[in-house]
C-alpha cells in the first residue's frame, strides 16, 4: 500500500472516525476454537485433585510418589512449551495446535488404560507435553488474529477454558467418587480423551494465522484471512501494511521467502537489545510469579489441605472443590469480558493483592484448625472462603493476563519462541511447586505455606508495578515502543534498537 493510501486508511479507521468496534464473530469463533484446546489441562488440574485420593489407595503409593506423578505433567509440559516455538514457527500456528490435541490424546489413553504406577507415569508425562504445546500456541494464535481492541479478551479466553476445565474435572469427580476405585480414576482420566480428539478435528476448519503466513511470504493468504477477521477490506488492508511493514523491520522476507525462526534463541538470550531483554523480563516475570503463587499447588492439594481442617468425607471435598471452581471460573470470565476496557495493569495490580490477602487469611484459618481439637465450623468456613478468594483473585489477574501478556509483548520475529521460553519457566515452576508442596507443607504446617505464599503475592505486585506497562487499545505492531528508552526521538532509531 502506498504512503498516501495508509495514511487514508489510518485516518479512515481511528478511533475518531468510526464507531466502537464490535467483535467480529469470524474472529471471535476462531479464538474460541485455539482456546478450547487449554480445557484439556484445566481438566487434567481439577480431575486429579481428586483422582489422586484414589490411585493413592488403590495403586498402593505413597504421598512422595503422589507428588511426582502430579507434578511430572507440569515438568513434561517444560518440553512441550519448549518446543512449542520452534515448531509453530516451522508448520505453523494451527498445526502446532492439531499437535498438541493429538499428543494429549495419547497421553488420556494411556492413562486411563494405566495398570500400573511406572504406565501411569508415562502417560501422564505425554499428556504433559502436549499440555506445554497447547499452552504456548492458544494465545499466540489468538492474539496474532485478533483486533487490538479486543485482544485482550480473546487473548484471555484460553484461561477461561483452563477454568471450564477445572471446573469440569471437579463436577466429573463428584460424579463418579461412588463407583469402585479400581473403576473411577481410570474413567477421571481418560475421558479427556474425548475433548481432545474433537479439538483437534475441529481445528481443521481454523485459518491459518495471517501474521505467520506473513512470514512465510504468503501475502495472498493472509490478506485473505484478515478480511475475515477485519470489520472491512480497508482495516484489512491496514492490518496487512502494519504486518508486512514489521516483518520488514524484522529481516523477514515477505516477498517469498520462507522463514522458520532460525536465529531467535540466539537473539533472545546471548545479544538482546535494551528492550526486548525489558520483554523477556516482563514475560519470564509474570510467568514466574504465576505459579510461584501456589494457584495451581493449591488446586491440586485443596482435598488434603481440608482433610487436615477436618473434612473427611470425600463426597463433602469433592462439593469443596466444585464451590471452588465455580468462583474461579465466574471471575475468569468477568475478567474476560473487561480485560479491554479497564487494562492489564489495574486487573494485575488488584489480583495480586487480593491474593495475598486471601492467602494471608487462609493461612490463619488453616494455622487456628491445626491447633484446634474441636476443628469449629466457622474457622472452616473461613478458610473454604479464603480459597475461593485465591482462585478468584488468581481469575481476576494473574490467570488471564499471563497469557495475554506474554502472547502479545514480543515482535513478530520473536513473539513464538519469546512466548515459549517465558511459558517454559512458567511450566518448570509449577512442577516445582506440585512436587514440593506437601513436603514442605509438613515441615512448616499448611499455615505456614499459605504464609510464604503470600509474602511471594506482595513482592509480585511490586514487580508488577514497576516492570509490567499497560498494553490497552495498542496493536501488536504498536507494542514495541512501550519497550523503548524514553529518550529514543526517532522512529529510525527505534528500528534500529529492536533488532
Amino acid at each position: 500500500m502506498a504512503d498516501t493510501e495508509l495514511a487514508q486508511a489510518q485516518e479512515a479507521i481511528s478511533p475518531t472516525n468510526i464507531k466502537p468496534h464490535r467483535l467480529n464473530n469470524y474472529a471471535l469463533a476462531c479464538a474460541l476454537l485455539a482456546s478450547t484446546n487449554s480445557i484439556l489441562l484445566g481438566y487434567d488440574i481439577g480431575v486429579m485433585s481428586g483422582a489422586v485420593l484414589f490411585i493413592k489407595e488403590n495403586l498402593e503409593i505413597s504421598s512422595t510418589q503422589v507428588e511426582i506423578l502430579v507434578g511430572v505433567l507440569n515438568v513434561s509440559s517444560l518440553i512441550g512449551s519448549l518446543a512449542s516455538g520452534k515448531t509453530s514457527d516451522y508448520i505453523g500456528r494451527r498445526y502446532t495446535i492439531v499437535l498438541a490435541a493429538t499428543t494429549f490424546l495419547i497421553g488420556a489413553l494411556l492413562m486411563g488404560l494405566a495398570p500400573s504406577f511406572p504406565f501411569l507415569m508415562a502417560g501422564r508425562v505425554i499428556a504433559g507435553i502436549g499440555v506445554g504445546f497447547s499452552l504456548m500456541i492458544a494465545p499466540v494464535y489468538s492474539a496474532e488474529i485478533s483486533p487490538a481492541m479486543a485482544r485482550g479478551f480473546l487473548t484471555s479466553l484460553p484461561e477461561v477454558f483452563i477454568v471450564f476445565g477445572i471446573l469440569l474435572g471437579y463436577i466429573v469427580n463428584y460424579a463418579l467418587s461412588g463407583l469402585p476405585q479400581h473403576i473411577n480414576w481410570r474413567l477421571m482420566l481418560g475421558l479427556a480423551a474425548i475433548p481432545s480428539l474433537l479439538i483437534g478435528c475441529g481445528v481443521t476448519a481454523m485459518p491459518e494465522s495471517p501474521r505467520w503466513l506473513v512470514m512465510q511470504g504468503r501475502l495472498g493468504d493472509a490478506k485473505q484471512v484478515l478480511i475475515k477477521i477485519s470489520d472491512n477490506v480497508q482495516e484489512a488492508g491496514l492490518r496487512l501494511s502494519e504486518i508486512t511493514k514489521e516483518a520488514s523491520s524484522d529481516h523477514l522476507d515477505s516477498s517469498g521467502a520462507k522463514w522458520h525462526g532460525q536465529g531467535v534463541y540466539k537473539e533472545l538470550l546471548l545479544r538482546p537489545s535494551r528492550p526486548v531483554r525489558r520483554m523477556l523480563i516482563a514475560a519470564i516475570g509474570v510467568n514466574f510469579f504465576m505459579q510461584a503463587s501456589g494457584n495451581d499447588a493449591v488446586i491440586y492439594y485443596c482435598p488434603e489441605v481440608f482433610k487436615d481442617a477436618g473434612i473427611h468425607s470425600k463426597k463433602m471435598l469433592f462439593g469443596v472443590n466444585v464451590i471452588m471452581g465455580s468462583a474461579k471460573t465466574s471471575f475468569a470470565l468477568l475478567s474476560a469480558l473487561f480485560l479491554d476496557r479497564f487494562g492489564r495493569r489495574p486487573l494485575l495490580l488488584l489480583g495480586s493483592a487480593g491474593m495475598g490477602l486471601s492467602l494471608a487469611v487462609l493461612a490463619m484459618g488453616s494455622m487456628f484448625l491445626e491447633h484446634s481439637s474441636s476443628k469449629p465450623l466457622w474457622a472452616i468456613v473461613l478458610s473454604v472462603v479464603a480459597v475461593c478468594g485465591v482462585v478468584s483473585f488468581f481469575s481476576i489477574g494473574l490467570g488471564p493476563i499471563t497469557w495475554v501478556y506474554s502472547s502479545e509483548i514480543f515482535p513478530l520475529r520473536l513473539r513464538a519462541q519469546g512466548s515459549s521460553l517465558a511459558i517454559s519457566v512458567n511450566r518448570l515452576v509449577s512442577g516445582v511447586m506440585s512436587m514440593t508442596f506437601l513436603t514442605i507443607s509438613n515441615k512448616i504446617t499448611f499455615g505456614g505455606m499459605f504464609f510464604v505464599l503470600s509474602g511471594v503475592m506482595v513482592a509480585a505486585t511490586a514487580f508488577f508495578y514497576v516492570f509490567m506497562p499497560e498494553t490497552k487499545g495498542k496493536t501488536l505492531e504498536e507494542i514495541g515502543a512501550l519497550f523503548e528508552d524514553k529518550n529514543t526521538n526517532s522512529s529510525v532509531d527505534d528500528g534500529r534498537e529492536m533488532r
